[in-house]
C-alpha cells in the first residue's frame, strides 16, 4: 500500500528528529542523511523513506556508542 501521508518538508524533518535544520543540509550534502526528492529547490522527504534510515541507524543491543 503507497504512503500517503504529506512529504516533509527540512524543517518539518528537523523538529520530528530533534535536529537543527541545518543538520539535515550537511547530511544531504554528504549523502548520509534519509533519502529525500527534489521538488523544484526544496526538499522533501516521504515519511517511510525516514523510517527506513532510521531503522538503518539503529545499533544492535549492547553495543557501545
Amino acid at each position: 500500500m503507497r504512503d500517503t501521508r504529506p512529504l516533509a518538508t527540512s524543517a518539518e524533518l528537523a523538529e520530528h528528529l530533534g535536529v537543527p535544520p541545518r543538520t539535515l543540509d550537511q547530511w544531504a550534502y554528504k549523502g548520509v542523511g534519509p533519502r529525500f526528492s527534489k521538488v523544484g529547490r526544496h526538499r522533501r522527504y516521504r515519511w517511510a523513506d525516514v523510517e527506513t534510515w532510521l531503522d538503518q541507524q539503529s545499533e544492535p543491543a549492547g553495543r557501545a556508542a
